[in-house]
């Protein structure tokens, strides 16, 4: 009697495997996720064959230099830390209507027109729909070709027959395999597909842009050996309703991740902010309840305005909302002005909000905050030629902050005259400087 062969069962919402039916995922939680592997999807994930490979020691191993090129938008190639890596293998996510599709028809455009041949691959959109985005961005150049496909072994022949320095992929959750019986956007094709990808950008030194549809929770659809496989994981974030984006790269094996691209969403497509400062903050009436401070985002320096309103509760328990600002934060800075400078602010509501839409992640901000809130609580108003730049902690003093002085220079460049800083600066500046070791110091302003 033959003997049964193993059978594997795999999760459609992470990739987890199992010998054994489940109802529920043990890895990501998904209820009736799992789905019976055929023989011919278990040989296939089971890698390739193994080859001889020469250990070496790493003293022994020749460093190897990335060849970069300008993708001829200055914002995106600060994301990718100086320019696209030939060869390399990029993933951009975002939320539906946000850009994407246009931002990379924008690259593509920009990379034909300077010579390069690109291949735009969509398995979403027809050519002629295609071809009218490209006449409203002005993208239309001999050297960028259209391929409607939606099947892996076509695109790949259509790759090897000629010689493309980029490929767009538009979208990896559209496209399927032959060899793996699953529908498109499964957890087997999409880790097929992207296998398979990712071998023809090594083996043909040809850099691979992958458009990847996200979740409700905001993650990139699909297992997470996705964005472990390729090199750049970029996310591209902004409200349709609003003109800015912004694009931020939370992986890149060439480069760092801390940078962000700021874009504008124009009639003729996404345009880069040149002066992005400018976007965030405009000389306008002082008025209660606004602060200016100036963020880091990446190795770019921006003053942003804090606002804050503080009313009457109208209810037993307050209400604590932030846009841009961690809500966490804002409780400890809340509970921070009631023990130090007793103010009774359990009995009042407090709204923050960043203006321009970006979301502040360091404490640099702590100080505006603190200030806006301040001046909303008693209704005066700060003036519109000062920043507040300064770390807040759980004691009460107020700390320094990174890049201090590149900051002020971002604050003198457009106009400010006055700031509020933890300590006295090393180097002379055409700016006031006043310091403020402790929030208690922040009255003294009001």
């Amino acid at each position: 009697m033959a003997k049964k062969k193993a059978q594997v069962f795999e999760c459609q919402h992470c990739g987890f495997q199992s010998f054994k039916w489940l109802g529920k995922c043990s890895n990501c939680g998904a209820w009736e996720s799992f789905l019976e592997l055929k023989e011919e999807q278990i040989k296939a994930f089971k890698g390739l064959e193994s080859q001889s490979v020469k250990v070496k020691r790493i003293t022994e191993v020749e460093r190897e230099e990335f060849v970069r090129f300008s993708s001829g938008e200055s914002e995106f190639d600060i994301v990718l830390g100086g320019g696209i890596v030939l060869g390399g293998m990029y993933l951009v996510g975002g939320s539906p209507g946000v850009g994407k599709s246009t931002l990379l028809l924008k690259i593509a455009s920009n990379l034909a027109k300077s010579g390069k041949e690109i291949l735009y691959v969509s398995g979403e959109e027809s050519a002629s729909q295609i071809k009218l985005r490209a006449e409203r961005l002005n993208a239309l150049d001999k050297n960028l070709y259209l391929l409607n496909a939606i099947k892996l072994e076509e695109i790949l022949a259509a790759i090897r027959e000629h010689s493309y320095h980029l490929v767009v992929i538009d979208s990896i959750q559209t496209l399927y395999s032959d060899g793996i019986a699953s529908s498109p956007g499964s957890v087997s094709q999409v880790r097929e597909v992207t296998f398979e990808l990712m071998r023809l950008a090594k083996e043909y030194g040809i850099c691979v842009f992958i458009i990847g549809h996200i979740t409700k929770d905001g993650a990139i659809a699909g297992p997470r050996i996705l964005e472990h496989m390729v090199d750049c994981v970029l996310y591209f974030e902004g409200d349709s309703s609003r003109e800015l984006r912004f694009l931020r790269g939370f992986k890149n094996r060439f480069g760092n991740t801390s940078e962000i691209g700021i874009f504008e969403m124009q009639s003729k497509g996404l345009v880069g902010a040149k002066e992005a400062s400018k976007i965030f903050f405009s000389q306008k009436t002082s008025s209660p309840g606004s602060a200016l401070s100036v963020v880091m985002e990446g190795s770019r320096a921006l003053v942003l305005e804090v606002q804050a309103l503080v009313s009457d509760c109208a209810y037993g328990v307050p209400k604590r909302a932030c846009t841009g600002f961690d809500q966490s934060r804002l409780n400890m800075l809340l509970a921070l002005l009631e023990r130090k400078l007793e103010i009774p602010l359990n009995r009042y509501d407090v709204f923050i909000n960043i203006t321009g839409g970006i979301k502040i992640i360091e404490t640099a901000a702590d100080l505006a905050v603190v200030a806006a809130i301040l001046s909303s609580f008693r209704n005066r108003a700060l003036s519109n030629s000062s920043v507040f730049i300064g770390e807040v902690s759980l004691v009460g003093d107020v700390r320094d902050v990174s890049n201090i002085e590149q900051r002020l220079k971002e604050a003198i460049s457009l106009g400010i005259t006055h700031a509020i800083v933890p300590n006295r600066l090393k180097q002379s500046l055409a700016i006031k400087c006043y310091e403020a070791q402790e929030v208690t110091k922040i009255i003294d302003w009001m």
